[in-house]
């Protein structure tokens, strides 16, 4: 399999099934400062009895000052700042992405081994469905009906078919995605860039794969993706304008025979 229509072919399986991850939790809104009660100052008037005798050693709370704030003897403790990200947690907000909406458009701009930068349109319908439409001057497209990928050469004029238990991540083709299941997860890091989980897939065609998941450190919302094929080449695509609410047109995903 040629080196262009792999790496396209590793980012259409994997968002066959792309989702909108839930936001990181938001801390707590910070209340409002309590105002010291205006307090009128109490008339005294001269005691007529004798102050009451306590137990020895016993002392009394000191009173307030006039206009000044009672000091609580028990306040609040602070709110407990949020916990940092960890492995389970990272893994488990990307098998939520992956799994919670069927459908996807996006813009999408690729950068192959050699530096070639190409762009195009991604279309997405769990499950297995998916269609790279790459702009000019790239005349390549890649379609997946669910069962099988076409990898086509507009100009040329021809057509590879290739079964999808031979792409790398057709775990992702599954109604239900577990990567602690399904594939081997390397590694797990977090950086103000983002959160990266790296995964090896050692049944891919040609050999292993490895793979790089990148997603928004806030949102968890994929945004790029990172494949090395069996071969050493590496390609990255960037997702841009996803839209997940628009199903697209069941004849994106037809190949001919």
């Amino acid at each position: 399999m040629k080196q262009l229509p792999l790496a396209a072919l590793v980012l259409a399986l994997s968002l066959a099934a792309p989702a909108v991850a839930e936001d990181a939790a938001k801390p707590p809104a910070p209340t409002g400062e309590a105002k010291p009660a205006e307090a009128k100052p109490a008339e005294t008037k001269p005691a007529d009895t004798k102050p009451a005798k306590g137990k020895k050693g016993a002392k009394s709370a000191p009173a307030a000052k006039n206009g000044e704030p009672v000091q609580l003897t028990n306040p609040a403790a602070p709110a407990e700042p949020a916990k940092p990200l960890n492995r389970e947690e990272a893994i488990k907000r990307a098998n939520a992405f992956f799994n919670t909406s069927p459908v996807m458009t996006a813009d999408f701009v690729q950068i192959g081994a050699d530096g070639k930068r190409s762009e195009g349109k991604l279309h997405v319908q769990r499950a297995g469905r998916v269609r790279f439409e790459y702009a000019q001057p790239a005349t390549m497209e890649v379609v997946a009906d669910g069962a099988q990928v076409a990898v086509r050469d507009r100009k040329l004029g021809t057509q590879d078919l290739y079964f999808i238990t031979q792409t790398p991540l057709k775990f992702l083709m599954k109604d239900k995605i577990d990567l602690e299941k399904d594939v081997t997860v390397q590694d797990v890091t977090f950086d103000d860039s983002g959160v990266t989980i790296f995964i090896e897939d050692k049944a891919t065609f040609g050999g292993t794969s490895h793979l790089r998941l990148i997603f928004d450190p806030k949102s968890f919302k994929l945004k790029q993706w990172q494949v090395k094929d069996p071969q050493g080449y590496e390609t990255l695509i960037s997702l841009f304008n996803i839209d997940q609410t628009k199903t697209p047109d069941p004849g994106l995903f037809k190949i001919a025979k």
